[in-house]
């Protein structure tokens, strides 16, 4: 993929300081570095991004990463998601750049392949008729198909997302696993075109997308597209403070960042 056909990319990583399970998780140490500042060099790894910066609520999360020379903006604590958290950063700080596509990469993700990045953008560039794209990668083992903490997602012949789900997809009449078909893992990671974005953090939460508590169903409730690139890519994300042992491994596998 060309430059010209990218064009000028600009990715946000949304950093809150509460979380339920894990608060502070961002300003986590893991191998001498904090969680948030992982996750924005590894961004940093990827070559087609011309601007990477952090948006938090907090004052906190905010010094540090102009500690560690990193880019950040400050957003109101009253952004409800993500999405509207990154919605903010872009119409305060970045509407007067000429921005073709917008990456959302998830803070607590520190380990994301600059590749999944890549094919994400890509998705989004080839397509004619969607506003946003993200990434899936296909699942091998029963117990990840089966978890409702992994979110899978179906998708037609042409790579649009039909649905996505906390439970089995496509499941069976028994309910059960089959390795014989196959079950993508959503990644949490998208790209929007900056007018849909601003748009997409105002709709209106949608049944479908309360009942899963997953925000891009709403999307496919309104009648818009979404574009998935099949990837080749693992995350490891932390969501509770025992999942830090899991990023150092890995971190060490890679030997990236650190």
């Amino acid at each position: 993929m060309t430059e010209r056909t990218f064009g000028n990319c600009l990715a946000i990583i949304p950093a809150r300081y509460g979380s339920k399970r894990f608060p502070g998780k961002m300003l986590a140490p893991i191998l001498g570095k904090s969680l948030i500042q992982h996750t924005y060099e590894n961004a940093q790894r990827s070559p087609i991004l011309k601007s990477i910066v952090i948006a938090t609520d907090d004052v906190r999360i905010y010094d540090h990463v102009n500690a560690f020379g990193g880019k950040v903006v400050m957003t109101s604590p009253d952004c409800v998601n993500g999405t509207e958290r990154l919605a903010e950063a872009y119409r305060s700080n970045f509407m007067h750049e000429p921005i073709d596509m917008i990456l959302n990469i998830q803070g607590d993700e520190p380990c994301i392949d600059p590749e999944a990045m890549a094919a994400t953008l890509a998705a989004l560039a080839e397509s004619q008729d969607a506003q946003m794209a993200t990434a899936v990668t296909k699942i091998t083992c029963a117990e990840d198909a089966l978890s409702p903490s992994i979110v899978k997602c179906v998708i037609n012949s042409s790579h649009h997302a039909v649905y996505f789900s906390r439970a089995l997809i496509p499941n069976n009449q028994s309910g059960t696993y089959c390795p014989a078909h196959t079950y993508y893992r959503h990644l949490g990671i998208y790209a929007y075109r900056p007018k849909f974005l601003l748009n997409y953090a105002s709709f209106k939460s949608m049944p479908l997308q309360m009942a899963e508590d997953l925000e891009q169903l709403k999307v496919l409730e309104l009648g818009h597209k979404i574009k998935v690139a099949i990837v080749d890519s693992h995350l490891a994300g932390v969501d509770v403070p025992e999942d830090i042992h899991k990023i150092e491994r890995l971190l060490c596998r890679q030997n990236i960042s650190l």
